[in-house]
């Protein structure tokens, strides 16, 4: 079964390699694709059909039915800013759809504070091989297909 993964947000695709945090470019939590946001406050929707089972202001994880799980984080670092320009939408263990908005942020704000708001989309737990079409160097929008992933 294949299970189409969307980008999170509106921006530009970056091989997962690329990102600043060797935890992410060494796919230690899984295999993915990053998107360089454009800028401006913008909102972050939910990459597949699922339950929110972890929510932090800079990141979340959705769980599908049939168990397979989606990172999401908000920049690299974005953890020390406690939450400061983060809106949350939804809570934990909330049932989403795809494309549904989960938490409004501002790139922008990111990037002032000193940190990278590149965004890791990760497909946790999952072989590299399991995936197949991303590209990067892609304008995309929030919404629009990154990946597929082969269970």
């Amino acid at each position: 079964m294949s299970l189409e993964i969307l980008s999170p947000v509106d921006g530009k695709t970056v091989a997962m390699s690329d990102v600043p945090d060797p935890v992410f470019a060494q796919a230690m939590v899984g295999p993915g694709v990053a998107v360089q946001p454009s800028g401006g406050r913008q909102n972050a929707v939910a990459p597949v059909d699922g339950t929110v089972v972890t929510l932090h202001p800079h990141a979340f994880v959705i769980a599908t039915e049939s168990g397979q799980a989606v990172l999401v984080h908000l920049g690299i670092d974005t953890v020390q800013q406690k939450g400061e320009g983060f809106t949350l939408h939804v809570v934990k263990g909330e049932t989403v759809r795809a494309g549904q908005t989960l938490i409004e942020w501002d790139p922008d704000a990111v990037v002032a504070a000193g940190y990278s708001a590149i965004v890791p989309v990760v497909a946790l737990d999952a072989a590299a091989e399991a995936l197949s079409g991303i590209s990067t160097g892609t304008d995309i929008s929030a919404g629009d297909p990154v990946f597929s992933w082969q269970s």
